[in-house]
C-alpha cells in the first residue's frame, strides 16, 4: 500500500517559509516508522515539483477552491499579487502523476496549503480566514479517486489503512 505524504509532513524544510511541518505528525512518529520500512510512504511537494523554490512568498487562492483553479475559474496569488497559478497547477500535475506512477491510494496532506490542504484553504485575503474548500493538489488526488487527509485526520487515515488490510482478508471479520 503507497501513501503519498506531504514532504514537509516527513521533516523535509519545503514549506514557503524554509520549515517543515514535522511537529504535527509526531505523536505518530512510530506508526510513520513502520509503514517507511514497509516503503508505504511516497514523499512530494507538490509546490516544489511545481518549479517554485524554497523559500518563496505565501500564496493563496482567491476567492474560491482548488476545483475552481483546476477548472480555470480562480487564481493563486501571492501578497504582493504575482500570479503563481501554473506553476500551482503544473506541480498538481506532477504530483497526480507520480501518485500515479506509484500506485498511490491515499495522501496524508499538509493543511490550510493552497495545493494540499485537504479540508481547508486560506481565503486569499491574506488575513488568515480559512474557507472549508480543497487545495488544487488534493482536489485533483481525490477527482482520481486518491482518498485524501490532513494530519488531523491521521486516526481517520490509519483506520482507512486497516480496512484496506482486511478487503478479502478472513481475519479481519
Amino acid at each position: 500500500m503507497n501513501i503519498l505524504v506531504s514532504a514537509c509532513l516527513l521533516g523535509q524544510p519545503v514549506r514557503y517559509d524554509g520549515a517543515d511541518n514535522a511537529t504535527k505528525l509526531a505523536h505518530h512518529h512510530s506508526t510513520l516508522d513502520q509503514w517507511r520500512r514497509k516503503g508505504w510512504l511516497i514523499p512530494v511537494c507538490p509546490e516544489m515539483a511545481g518549479g517554485l523554490p524554497t523559500p518563496r512568498p505565501a500564496a493563496e487562492i482567491v476567492g474560491g477552491d482548488g476545483a475552481q483553479v483546476l477548472a480555470g475559474q480562480r487564481r493563486v496569488l501571492t501578497y504582493s499579487g504575482d500570479d503563481v497559478t501554473e506553476s500551482f497547477l503544473a506541480g498538481a500535475r506532477h504530483t497526480l502523476a507520480y501518485a500515479q506512477a506509484h500506485n498511490v491510494q491515499a495522501a496524508l496532506l499538509a493543511s490550510r496549503s493552497p495545493s494540499c490542504g485537504t479540508d481547508s484553504t486560506y481565503d486569499g485575503s491574506f488575513s488568515k480566514q480559512l474557507t472549508p474548500y480543497s487545495g488544487i493538489t488534493a482536489a485533483l488526488l481525490q477527482q482520481h479517486g486518491i482518498v485524501c487527509f490532513p494530519p488531523e485526520r491521521f486516526e481517520q487515515l490509519l483506520e482507512w489503512v486497516q480496512q484496506q488490510q482486511c478487503l478479502g482478508s478472513k481475519e479481519c471479520d
